[in-house]
């Protein structure tokens, strides 16, 4: 048998065919598309299907987005995805859709030793729930329920919750924002225009001075990809600060979810930015802020804290799910 499995992003698509040999999901073929070249996800699947002249019994897709009823109204794209229709669309029995954070969660199961990035060690015979929170284009949560024998991953949009500022500076920056929309939540900080809007913070509330090189690299390319590039490489002090503050935050809100969902088995780091500024990640404002929720802190130094550098991992979840569907992986 063999399964459709899909990773539907807001600049890039990922689909392969799975099947399951020995007891785990193997690749038979892949493609990675750009997603807005295309008018739709069916049209996208059909020329896959197509192009490598293979049927498939069903088919899994993570998307960004809450899945209601087989729908999603993708928040990146402009397109309506119904399963049912798909499913028509593709002449295919069974179609999910799922969540792609929920896709993740999945993928983690699949996941080798080289595949991980360990930020904290914590309990060496840790067990329960686990979690995951990925900034790419938007800001994605998961958690993985413990029912003593297995991991059952399920979505939530703890992305969208409210942003939540610890000290002057983060007020300072949550006022700011708020001068822009009504409403901030994470995802407005904690993504790759959440980093933007940190820098532009820095550059225009607290008048930090910005080089008029990286200005230049920002009106020819993706601003926060310039602005990580450039921290990193320790070359632009206003972006240096911008990915300070956005690490510190992000790892406060890897605390919150890690207690949200008591991620006693472990606390996942996903995502398109975390293995591109994992050494940011691996330095003690991560971790501190992570740690650094009162009377709960020992409860978080035990939780395994990780780095999921496999880019693939939603694209592998997906696929895990159509062979967990089938009955074909247990």
């Amino acid at each position: 048998m063999r399964w459709l499995a899909g990773d539907i992003g807001g600049t890039s698509t990922r689909l392969a065919i799975f099947t399951v040999r020995d007891g785990a999901v193997r690749r038979v073929a892949e493609e990675i598309v750009h997603s807005r070249d295309f008018s739709g996800l069916d049209q996208i699947a059909q020329s896959f299907l197509s192009r490598q002249g293979l049927t498939v019994e069903r088919a899994a897709f993570g998307i960004a987005g809450p899945v209601i009823a087989g729908v999603v109204r993708t928040p990146n794209l402009p397109w309506v995805i119904v399963a049912d229709d798909l499913a028509k669309s593709l002449q295919i029995e069974h179609v999910d859709l799922i969540n792609d954070l929920e896709a993740n969660a999945w993928g983690i199961g699949a996941l080798q030793a080289n595949d991980i990035a360990e930020l904290q060690a914590g309990d060496a015979a840790a067990r329960g729930n686990r979690a995951v929170i990925s900034a790419g284009t938007g800001l994605g949560e998961a958690g993985l329920y413990f029912d003593g024998a297995q991991h059952r991953p399920f979505a939530c949009e703890g992305g969208h919750a409210d942003y939540a500022p610890r000290n002057a500076l983060e007020i300072q920056l949550l006022e700011f924002l708020r001068r822009r929309w009504d409403r901030i939540s994470y995802e407005r900080v904690l993504s790759g225009p959440g980093l933007r809007n940190i820098y532009e913070f820095f550059r225009d509330e607290l008048g930090r001075q910005e080089s008029q090189q990286i200005a230049a690299a920002c009106r020819s390319e993706d601003p926060p990809t310039v602005i990580s590039r450039a921290a990193m490489a320790g070359e632009c002090p206003l972006c240096v600060e911008s990915l300070n503050l956005f690490v510190a935050i992000y790892g406060a809100a890897a605390g919150n979810v890690a207690l949200t969902m008591m991620a006693t088995g472990g606390m996942y780091i996903g995502g398109g930015i975390a293995p591109k500024i994992l050494s940011k990640l691996k330095e003690p404002a991560f971790i501190e802020a992570f740690l650094d929720k009162g009377r709960m802190r020992p409860l978080l130094a035990a939780m395994p804290l990780r780095v999921i550098l496999n880019v693939e991992t939603a694209l592998l979840g997906a696929g895990r799910y159509a062979a967990a569907r089938a009955g074909a992986l247990v």
